[in-house]
């Protein structure tokens, strides 16, 4: 059931980001509204939601769904999706073509599935559990680094924590001869961490439909992935620390000594 539910979000993914690209391309008729600081929600947003909610029902009628744009469903089969039809709101809205379509599917506490698509650039990052990692039919493996001055870390920041969380992050890193990366979508950077083109992820807070599926793909490209609850991510979503083997101890380092407690 699991390479079932693979093949249909890969294809779901790609279908949903042709969706969201439609709207990107004509960003002028969109209706925008603001929610927080840094936190806008577009038509797209929605509408994209809907496509693949709509298809999930069709084809997974009893699985449950956590997103971020619409009220959650509770399934029967043990399976749950959680999805985030447009990662990198910000950047969408304002034309940057940096954003993607996340979709995760748990069962009993684990992620199995995860996938990223990038209609921009035309590539879908996804693994399957124990099945490898992949961007398109590649595979992809995370760095091989062994010292945070030889490529660069993702950053993440959100209007959810304290502002001193990522300022003392980049901080921590620069002051180890690191240097950082942000492009405000935090699925498309785990991705990029997976397919070595970062070399970690750090991120105080991050929601289920943001991480959840890039970790998995992180961790199946061989990286290492900071342990966290299964359970309770998806209602309360976790602090997210990846990195490539040769460099997660200092990553794991920089986090503890910059991130306030969780709550």
């Amino acid at each position: 059931m699991a390479s079932e539910r693979f093949d249909f979000a890969c294809a779901l993914a790609e279908k949903a980001g042709e969706l969201a690209l439609e709207y990107f391309k004509r960003l002028d008729t969109l209706t925008i509204s603001e929610k927080g600081h840094q936190d806008l929600v577009s038509e797209a947003d929605r509408d994209v939601e809907t496509l693949i909610r709509a298809e999930l029902a069709k084809a997974f009628p009893d699985d449950g769904i956590v997103g971020e744009e619409h009220e959650n469903v509770d399934g029967t089969t043990g399976y749950t999706w959680v999805i985030d039809p447009i990662d990198g709101t910000a950047n969408f809205v304002a034309g940057i073509p940096q954003w993607c379509v996340i979709l995760a599917c748990t069962f009993a506490d684990e992620t199995i599935i995860g996938v990223i698509r990038d209609p921009i650039a035309g590539e879908t990052f996804r693994a399957k559990r124990g099945a490898g990692a992949f961007v398109n039919n590649k595979p992809i493996r995370a760095s091989s680094t062994d010292t945070l001055a030889r490529g660069s870390v993702g950053i993440g920041f959100n209007g959810r924590s304290k502002a001193t969380d990522a300022i003392n992050a980049i901080g921590g890193l620069v002051s180890k001869g690191g240097v950082f990366f942000r492009n405000a979508s935090g699925g498309l950077m785990l991705a990029y961490a997976a397919s070595g083109r970062l070399i970690g992820y750090l991120e105080s807070h991050m929601h289920a439909w943001d991480c959840l599926a890039g970790m998995l793909i992180m961790r199946e490209a061989g990286g290492k992935v900071a342990e966290f609850d299964g359970h309770s991510v998806l209602a309360k979503g976790t602090r997210v620390i990846v990195g490539a083997p040769g460099v997660f101890s200092d990553l794991k380092d920089i986090a503890e000594a910059s991130f306030a407690p969780q709550s």
